[in-house]
């Protein structure tokens, strides 16, 4: 083959494999059967429909990662494969499924194709189909609408989506994943996964994806972020863990998303597989937000994000407060069929060190969790107490009073420095956002990298209205939380005004 892109090899971030388990592997055996039978199934700058599959040099690297083998067998288990559309990741896929039906040794194999709904799920699977429709494997094969069958080795091949009803008593030896980041949730994920637990090496999950949004209907980390974030613990050496494969091409978020450089980067395809001209045509009547997720494969918020893409994610360093720091708590909850959060603020040592704002801890219903679920009082409130007695110059506990009078009462009767902060203030909420938002523009704060507080915040939409800009949730509704968000930026309000501010009304005053 020649090297069609030297510079698509490796992408940002691709777990390690060591080069005797990719010798090992079946890696080169799938791209002798991607030469033998690939064709291209559709009209595009790659190439007529019927053509012959022209394998890349970068897609070969990654069949290889893929289905390596250690000395037990298939290595990857679970593999997250993340690029931008229009990079043939449909294409690739299908002869991966193919090769799973009829070119893998196993007799009695399962492949499934998965989506979010069976139109996507058929994307791959209808490429399949073609593929071996145009070859001799037609002769081995029975097709029907939704299945492919090998009578001759008992092999199946199908198509599931989250709208499928029960996908339990299967025994997948490979499920390919279309678009994850479009489930609803991770219900068909996990029921995928634990039922290869039969086949022990013989079976792997393969997820192939764009970015998306960070949370799904359920208002937690989609599936897809969740891996996506897990791989790169992986990839930095944080978590051991050689049976999960990522291979993710992206631009970092900073990167300016109308320079060509910044898609060439993000693209393993760029000027080959898709063409450099719709990149061109696309940028200028797409959202910032919108073409960052499909085009450069960043990860955005639900909306458009409150923050600029990836100012949050590069303050973020690891805590290192002492008991002779002084602290701001902030603190935003409901109390049932939502979530409370305690966030602190590290205030400066010295003139040149910045706030520092790191998670005490967050409460929220899970999905799980039934209608009976309530924020427990109690724990919440000894979290702070205990907090205050350990930091013991914790300057004020800051209230977004709302349903929790009492606990604030109890903690100034205690001694503790109660601070109230009316969030439905717009006079107090719109100053504290702006504050918040030029700090971490101007980066003149640091952050733990937590990912709730992360999330609230990804989670988090703009108001705007005659007293100026303030977050709020998309709806009333939605379970998609922000309280971590809130509790931020209140303490850093007060971490910047409480110095200023020499008459502070009591709590009381705002119940």
């Amino acid at each position: 083959m020649s090297l069609k892109k030297a510079s698509s090899w490796p992408p940002a971030w691709l777990t390690p494999i060591s080069d005797e388990m990719i010798q090992l592997g079946e890696g080169d055996d799938v791209i002798d059967f991607a030469e033998a039978f690939g064709i291209i199934t559709k009209d595009s700058i790659a190439g007529k429909a019927g053509s012959p599959m022209d394998l890349r040099d970068w897609q070969a690297e990654l069949l290889r990662h893929l289905f390596a083998h250690d000395d037990k067998g298939l290595k990857n288990r679970v593999s997250l494969v993340g690029m931008p559309r229009k990079n043939g990741k449909s294409s690739l896929m299908s002869v991966v499924a193919a090769y799973g039906l009829v070119g893998s040794t196993i007799r009695g194999a399962e492949v499934y194709s998965c989506a979010a709904d069976k139109d996507q799920a058929r994307l791959v699977f209808a490429d399949t189909k073609k593929l071996i429709e145009a070859s001799e494997l037609s002769e081995m094969c029975k097709l029907y609408r939704d299945a492919i069958e090998v009578p001759e080795t008992g092999s199946v091949y199908r198509v599931l989506s989250a709208e499928a009803y029960s996908k339990e008593g299967l025994s997948p030896t490979m499920v390919v994943f279309d678009e994850l980041h479009a489930q609803p949730n991770r219900e068909l994920f996990d029921v995928m996964a634990l039922a290869q637990g039969a086949r022990g090496n013989l079976a792997t999950l393969i997820a192939i994806t764009t970015a998306g949004v960070k949370s799904d209907n359920s208002g937690q980390d989609s599936i897809a972020y969740n891996l996506y974030q897990y791989g790169q613990k992986v990839a930095r050496g944080e978590i051991d863990d050689p049976t999960f494969f990522m291979a993710w091409w992206e631009a970092p978020q900073e990167f300016d998303h109308t320079d060509p450089k910044t898609w060439e980067l993000a693209n393993p395809g760029f000027d080959d597989i898709c063409a450099k001209s719709d990149f061109e045509s696309a940028v200028l009547r797409t959202p910032e937000s919108e073409f960052r997720r499909k085009r450069i494969n960043n990860w955005v918020s639900s909306k458009d994000a409150w923050l600029p893409a990836g100012s949050w994610d590069q303050l973020a360093v690891p805590s290192d407060y002492t008991e002779d720091d002084e602290f701001i708590i902030g603190f935003d909850g409901s109390w049932s069929n939502d979530s409370t959060a305690v966030v602190g603020v590290r205030l400066p040592r010295h003139e040149d060190d910045k706030p520092h704002l790191f998670m005490i801890q967050t409460w929220e219903k899970q999905p799980e969790d039934d209608a009976s679920w309530r924020v427990p009082t109690l724990e919440v409130e000894d979290v702070i107490i205990q907090f205050c007695t350990k930091y013991r110059n914790v300057r004020e506990v800051v209230f977004d009073p709302p349903r929790w009078t009492k606990t604030m009462v109890m903690l100034e009767e205690m001694g503790f420095p109660v601070v109230g902060f009316p969030t439905f203030s717009a006079a107090r909420i719109v100053p504290a956002c702006q504050i918040f938002y030029d700090a971490v523009t101007e980066q003149t704060i640091t952050h733990d990298g937590n990912p709730v507080l992360t999330r609230h915040l990804d989670n988090a939409v703009v108001k705007s209205d005659r007293y100026g800009r303030r977050i709020t949730k998309e709806s009333a509704g939605s379970p998609r939380k922000i309280d971590a968000a809130i509790a931020a930026v209140i303490a850093l309000d007060r971490c910047i005004n409480s110095t200023k501010l020499e008459d502070e009304l009591s709590p009381q005053f705002f119940i």
